[in-house]
C-alpha cells in the first residue's frame, strides 16, 4: 500500500512534535520524529512510503499536491500527525487529501488526537480513524487490513465509526523489540533536508533520535508519557544504537551532535554507563546531548563527559520543594544543587527548564525559583508559565478548578504563533505568569557575570560562540517584550 506520513501545513517552522508546540522564540524546530520513525516501520513491513514535512520546508496544501503528483505517488492510507494549537488545521488539511485523492484513508496520529480521539472523529466526517498513542504497529497493520479489504476491528490501538458510533479497538500494547526498527536517521536521509532543523540548546547541524520509549517518572505536566509511549522505559540495544551513530557519521558527514531525545536517558545510570564504555572502546568521537533529571552523580557525568555529551537538558522546574512535590518530580532541592555543581565540575553543559503557575505557586514561590536558577546558574534557562495540554494530569487539575481560560485550541498559541499561556493559576492571572517569566528571563540573562561567561567561552570555544550568537539574535527581541510567552 502506498503511505504518505504527513506533516501538515500550518505555521512556517512551526515545531509540531515537541512538548509544547510553536513557532520557538529561539528558532528550535523538532524533527518529525515520531512520524519518520512510523514511516521507517512502514517500509519495513512492505509499504510503499513517502514523507513531507510541510513546517520545515515552507509547503502549503498546493506544494504537497505538486509533489506527489510529480512522484507520481498517489497516497492510498495518508497518516497524518497533529498537535493541540493546530488541530484545527490539522483537520482542514486531511479533508483536504480527502477532496484531491477520493480513495484515500485517513489517519490522524500524535499526542492531540491520542488525548481526545472521539472529540477529534466529531470534527470531521472525512477523518476515518484515529490511531491512538504509540502508533507504528497499529498504521501497519491497519494498512494490511485495508490493503486486503480484511476486518480492520482486529488492529489494536483505533478508533473509528461504525453504524453512526464511534467505536475503539483498545489500547494497543507497547512494542518492546525497538530493535525491529529501522534507524530514523534512514528516513531523514531520504525524504528531509537535516539543514532545516535547528535545537537552540545545540549545535548546529544536529539529527535528532532516541535510544528508549516511554519514561519512568510522572511528571504531571509531562506530555508524551501520558498521551503517547507510557511510564516503561522500553530500551533499544546499545549496538542498534552504536550502529546508527556510525550509519549517521557516515551518511551525514556535516552533523556537529546528535540529540538522544529520549525522555530520561539517564534514567538507567548502568546503561548510560555502558554506553559511555562503547564508545570509548570503540574510538567514536561524537558530539551529543540528552535530557536528563538532575539525579547523576559526578563519576557517571565525568564519563558521560569523556565520551563526548556536551549538554543535558534538565527540568529543575521550581525552587519550592512543595511545588516540585505538587508536579510529582520525587526529587528534592539538595538533589538539583548537588547535580548542578556536579556536571560544572565535570564540564557538562546544562539547559535548565522552569515552570510557573502550577498547584501552591505564591508569590514567594515564584521568587524561589527566580532565586534557585540563579543560584543554579545553568548555560542556559528557558522560563515557561505551564502550558497544559489535554490528556495530562496538569490539564486535568486546571479543567477541574476553572482554570482553563479557553475552549479554542488555537488560543495555545499567540498570532505570531509564539506559545501563549491559557490558564490562569490559582492565585495569578495568566498575565501575571507571562510578566513572572519575563521578569525571570530579564534576571538570568541580564547579569553581567552571565554575559561575561558567554563571551569568554565563545572565544575558546568558536563552535559554542557561533551557537550561541545564533539562538541570541533570535531570542533578543523577545527578551524586553512582555506581551507573551
Amino acid at each position: 500500500m502506498k503511505i504518505l506520513f504527513l506533516n501538515p501545513p500550518f505555521l512556517y517552522k512551526f515545531s509540531r512534535e515537541q512538548r509544547s508546540p510553536a513557532v520557538t522564540k529561539s528558532g528550535t524546530i523538532y524533527y518529525p520524529m515520531w512520524l519518520s520513525y512510523s514511516a521507517a516501520y512502514a517500509e519495513k513491513s512492505g509499504h510503499e512510503i513517502f514523507l513531507i514535512d510541510c513546517p520545515a520546508e515552507g509547503h502549503d496544501f498546493t506544494k504537497v499536491k505538486e509533489i506527489l503528483l510529480h512522484k507520481d505517488f498517489v497516497p492510498e492510507l495518508c497518516v497524518i500527525t497533529t498537535s493541540t494549537p493546530s488541530i484545527y488545521e490539522d483537520i482542514a488539511t486531511a479533508e483536504r487529501v480527502k477532496i484531491e485523492f477520493p480513495g484515500v484513508f485517513l489517519v490522524l496520529v500524535g499526542t492531540h488526537v491520542s488525548a481526545l480521539p472521539e472529540e477529534t472523529l466529531n470534527m470531521s466526517d472525512k477523518i476515518d480513524f484515529i490511531a491512538f498513542g504509540e502508533y507504528d504497529l497499529t498504521i501497519c497493520e491497519l494498512a494490511q487490513a485495508l490493503e486486503q479489504s480484511r476486518a480492520f476491528e482486529s488492529v489494536p490501538g483505533i478508533y473509528f465509526r461504525s453504524a453512526g458510533l464511534i467505536k475503539t479497538t483498545g489500547p494497543r500494547r507497547y512494542l518492546e523489540e525497538l530493535d525491529d526498527i529501522p534507524f530514523v536517521s534512514s528516513i531523514y536521509h531520504r525524504f528531509l533536508n537535516y539543514r532545516n532543523y535547528f535545537y537552540s540548546a545545540n549545535q548546529y547541524p544536529v539529527i535528532a533520535l532516541v535510544t528508549g520509549r516511554g519514561c519512568p517518572f510522572y511528571c504531571e505536566y509531562c506530555l508524551y508519557p501520558q498521551t503517547m509511549h507510557g511510564h516503561k522505559f522500553r530500551k533499544r540495544s546499545l549496538e542498534n544504537v552504536i550502529n546508527e551513530i556510525i550509519y549517521i557519521k557516515k551518511n551525514f558527514p556535516k552533523v556537529r551532535e546528535i540529540f538522544f531525545e529520549d525522555d530520561t536517558l539517564t534514567a538507567d545510570k548502568l546503561r548510560v554507563e555502558e554506553f559511555c564504555r562503547l564508545l570509548l572502546e570503540r574510538k567514536i568521537k561524537l558530539t551529543w546531548s540528552t535530557n536528563s533529571r538532575a539525579q547523576v552523580s559526578y563519576e557517571t557525568l565525568s564519563l558521560m563527559k569523556k565520551a563526548g555529551c556536551r549538554l543535558l537538558c534538565v527540568g529543575y522546574e521550581s525552587g519550592s520543594q512543595e511545588i516540585l512535590n505538587n508536579f510529582r518530580k520525587n526529587i528534592t532541592l539538595e538533589e538539583e544543587l548537588n547535580f548542578s555543581k556536579a556536571a560544572r565540575r565535570a564540564g557538562v553543559k546544562v539547559h535548565g527548564c522552569f515552570i510557573l503557575g502550577y498547584k501552591g505557586e505564591t508569590e514567594d514561590t515564584v521568587k524561589q525559583t527566580i532565586d534557585w536558577a540563579i543560584k543554579l546558574n545553568p548555560d542556559t534557562a528557558q522560563f515557561f508559565p505551564l502550558m497544559v495540554y489535554p490528556g495530562t494530569k496538569a490539564y486535568s487539575w486546571a479543567e477541574e478548578n476553572n482554570l482553563v481560560k479557553t475552549c479554542n485550541f488555537r488560543d495555545w498559541l499567540t498570532q505570531e504563533g509564539l506559545h501563549n499561556t491559557v490558564i490562569n493559576s490559582e492565585m495569578f492571572s495568566g498575565e501575571e505568569l507571562v510578566r513572572f517569566c519575563d521578569s525571570a528571563r530579564r534576571k538570568f540573562y541580564l547579569r553581567f557575570s552571565y554575559f561575561f561567561r558567554r563571551i569568554i567561552e565563545g572565544i575558546f570555544h568558536p563552535r559554542e560562540g557561533i551557537r550561541l550568537a545564533k539562538a541570541f539574535l533570535r531570542f533578543i527581541k523577545y527578551l524586553f517584550r512582555g506581551s507573551d510567552v
